[in-house]
């Protein structure tokens, strides 16, 4: 018997059902209930290259991307994927400048790296920023997604309730398991999320008569990635100035993405697991940008941008492959809550309890940590549901980033690249950067006093925290910390590394691949430009 009003019959449920219970079971049974710290938070610091990029591409490909790149895609064209090919590109740089110190640090989280190189000020500023971003945008997104697919499955469930229900599952195994049980469980669920977004992208450039059909029925304009000033979506000169700027937060510092890493086992295999993930970035543009391209053609009158994959998926599968493509929905979700919800318990067990606790033991660190855990979920859970009063999704996405990143930025490329930025001028930059921020989004967005693309205003804010940053340090003449100072890149560290890749064969140096990567990126550029 079919579910007629829905488009899911019962063994479509059946089949999301199954895999739902497959991957709690799955990640239930790779915990460790009696984990150190280190275990529990960091997967014992002994991750692979592999599991690490699928880990990074499920955590950032989650429900949150598929539904906001599509939806972008059917409103403002491929020039969305500009935030994903650009990736592989600020990857690059992380592997080369700043990966290298972060994992040399042995630091739990990125608030801890920052308070090595200036001091606990920045260390608690940015643990308190990258909680708040992670609950509020974050894993609330990536709930109110999946819960916006299995509502359009069963639309007789209320909204919180699948909320509820998605968290309740991806918080079971993560509360048990912690990183461990990330990591694993989202190499799994990358494989269901790709094979899932194939069949999509397949189906639909069928359904809408290949690719040919769709180029003379669409506009030109929005199969071009690169766009003119006047562009809403993406202008030029915010791909050339802003979009790195949220690349190099989300990729370099953000902790949900960045704690992936620094489980590596090795700087060999931190630095091949994101470089495989950029990889793997660059198939985003087939398997969901270009998806949401043909709904222009397949769907040209719907309402919300945001229903653009739910339709496609409900209107162009048969039944027992929708069960089959919404369970990688379902698993893109899981992933990246599990992976949201472990960087945030980290922050606060780490960054914040431990620091007034300091004599906390492993196991009350690990207890801290599953506690933090479940009230994190139910604010995300209690805040989600809001998320459907706002407009595009993907813009509501990168525009808090736009605000918000610039001055963690600041001290992160900043510190990296030059050794004079000190403590003094990092406060001064988290105090008048955030002031900054606030003022220009209450003129730009409640009051219209300016009318800033959001993707100017992060190099703007960018340009005028590197200013107090560098300002406060040379006007306070105080060093860097002794610690601080063997955290900066010099000519010197590529000069040693390049004497010791000579010894590396071709296909194992991370500079080679590095450059495969962005020969390929430019490849992609070119060919849809």
């Amino acid at each position: 018997m079919s579910s007629l009003s829905t488009g899911a019959s019962t063994l479509d449920l059946l089949v999301v059902l199954v895999c739902a219970v497959g991957i709690v079971a799955f990640g239930l049974a790779v915990s460790r209930r009696k984990a150190r710290a280190e275990e529990y938070f960091l997967a014992s610091r002994a991750s692979r290259w592999p599991a690490i990029g699928l880990a990074l591409f499920a955590s950032n490909i989650s429900s949150t991307a598929i539904v906001g790149l599509a939806g972008a895609a059917y409103v403002m064209g491929i020039s969305v994927y500009d935030y994903e090919w650009s990736a592989g590109v600020v990857l690059v740089f992380y592997c080369v400048f700043l990966l290298p110190f972060v994992l040399r640090s042995r630091a739990y989280t990125m608030p801890e790296f920052l308070e090595r190189r200036y001091d606990a000020r920045a260390r608690l500023y940015f643990a308190a920023l990258n909680v708040f971003l992670n609950v509020f945008v974050d894993m609330a997104a990536a709930l109110y997604c999946g819960a916006l697919v299995c509502r359009m499955l069963l639309p007789g469930l209320p909204l919180w309730g699948i909320v509820a229900a998605l968290a309740g599952a991806a918080g079971l195994y993560t509360l048990a398991g912690g990183l461990r049980a990330v990591i694993y469980t989202e190499a799994v669920q990358a494989i269901l999320l790709v094979t899932g977004a194939v069949i999509i992208s397949v189906t639909a450039f069928a359904r809408a008569g290949g690719w040919h059909a769709v180029v003379h029925r669409v506009d030109p304009a929005m199969l071009s990635l690169i766009r003119p000033a006047a562009n809403r979506g993406v202008p030029w000169p915010g791909l050339v100035l802003g979009i790195p700027v949220l690349g190099l937060y989300y990729w370099c510092t953000n902790q949900y993405i960045v704690q992936q890493t620094l489980s590596a086992r090795s700087l060999d295999d931190g630095r091949g697991g994101a470089l495989f993930a950029g990889l793997l970035k660059l198939s985003v543009l087939f398997l969901l940008v270009l998806p949401g391209t043909c709904a222009i053609v397949l769907f040209p009158h719907l309402q919300r941008s945001d229903l653009v994959y739910p339709t496609l998926m409900l209107s162009l599968l048969p039944r027992g492959l929708l069960g089959l493509v919404a369970a990688g929905f379902v698993a893109a979700t899981m992933a990246s809550v599990a992976s949201t919800l472990n960087s945030a318990s980290t922050i606060i067990t780490m960054d914040m309890v431990k620091r007034t606790v300091p004599g906390l033991s492993e196991i009350q660190a690990v207890r801290m940590g599953r506690r933090s855990m479940a009230a994190l979920l139910l604010v995300a859970v209690l805040w989600a549901p809001q998320l459907q009063r706002f407009g595009t999704l993907w813009e509501y996405l990168q525009a808090m980033l736009a605000y918000a990143a610039p001055p963690i930025v600041s001290l992160v490329l900043t510190g990296t690249l030059w050794r004079g930025a000190n403590a003094a001028g990092a406060a001064a930059t988290l105090v008048l950067g955030t002031a900054c921020g606030v003022a220009l989004f209450a003129a730009n967005v409640p009051l219209h006093l300016l009318h800033l693309h959001f993707l100017y205003v992060a190099p703007l804010l960018l340009v005028l925290d590197t200013a107090i940053l560098v300002l406060a340090s040379r006007w306070s003449a105080a060093p860097a910390s002794a610690i601080g100072s063997t955290l900066v890149w010099t000519p010197a560290h590529y000069r040693a590394e390049t004497q010791r890749l000579r010894s590396v064969a071709p296909w194992r140096n991370y500079r080679v691949q590095a450059a495969c990567l962005l020969v390929l990126t430019a490849i992609v550029v070119v060919i849809f430009r």
